[in-house]
């Protein structure tokens, strides 16, 4: 698990989501993702919304640790909310227009669905992995799902230098305020601190590289793994409680007369 991970508590006791095996869970992502992709309307989105936060207890996770990590997600999402309440197709009651935005019904519709599916979109992503070790995530990978394991490994080694750009990023904020440089001008900070974490990723990633292709992680030769993984009954349940989650945001939808394709 990365620091951040723990440092939230995620990991205090064993839950039902536990149980599922990662390549299940990229199932179940998918699964949730698919349908929410091709609709556009705010019945279907928010129902998959509340039946989301309801499967929260089988997680683990604390709402309170829900919220924060969709902190960003509500902050940003916003943004592409007003970009399609300006610029979507003009339909039923115009309330203004601007050059070429135009605030009319359909939009405001069309906003509103489009902010409720960015966080139902998002959402299950943080409570399928964020207890899952990337260790798990790559056996699984290897194993069940049969990739390369040059692939594998290669996102295990990315996985596992998360939780190292967090510290980076830390460490140089209490450096920059023991300078008296982190009470002022937030924005430049900003960017400054990300170019300099960019030059550590490349560094880290180059010297990561080197030493696994010194280990021979690079070769083609069928590599072993030391822990089995291997599908269940559970991960068939957790599957198949996507796909009803999804029919009944969708069903949801129809039946309201609230239904909408997107591009339609």
């Amino acid at each position: 698990m990365t620091g951040v991970a723990q440092a939230d508590g995620v990991r205090e006791r064993a839950v039902w989501l536990d149980g599922v095996n990662p390549v299940a869970k990229v199932a179940v992502a998918l699964v949730l993702a698919v349908p929410l992709l091709i609709t556009l309307d705010a019945v279907s989105a928010s129902t998959a919304l509340l039946l989301e936060l309801l499967c929260v207890p089988l997680t683990g996770l604390p709402y309170a640790v829900v919220a924060r990590r969709l902190l960003p997600v509500i902050v940003f999402a916003p943004i592409a909310a007003v970009s399609m309440l300006l610029y979507a197709r003009p339909g039923g009651t115009v309330y203004g227009t601007f050059l070429f935005a135009t605030v009319s019904e359909n939009s405001i519709a069309l906003s509103v669905a489009v902010l409720l599916r960015v966080v139902a979109l998002a959402l299950p992503i943080i409570l399928l992995f964020a207890r899952t070790d990337p260790t798990e995530l790559a056996d699984a990978l290897a194993q069940v799902a049969k990739l390369p394991s040059r692939f594998v490994l290669g996102v295990l080694a990315g996985a596992r230098t998360v939780g190292l750009f967090v510290d980076d990023w830390r460490t140089m904020t209490l450096a920059r305020r023991a300078r008296g440089l982190g009470d002022r001008g937030a924005l430049r900070r900003f960017f400054s601190m990300a170019f300099v974490l960019l030059v550590f990723a490349v560094r880290r990633g180059t010297t990561l590289a080197t030493a696994m292709e010194a280990r021979g992680f690079g070769s083609g030769i069928d590599r072993t793994w030391s822990r089995p993984s291997t599908l269940s009954s559970r991960d068939a349940v957790a599957v198949g409680g996507a796909a009803l989650l999804v029919a009944a945001a969708l069903g949801a939808a129809v039946a309201t007369g609230a239904f909408r394709v997107v591009g339609t």
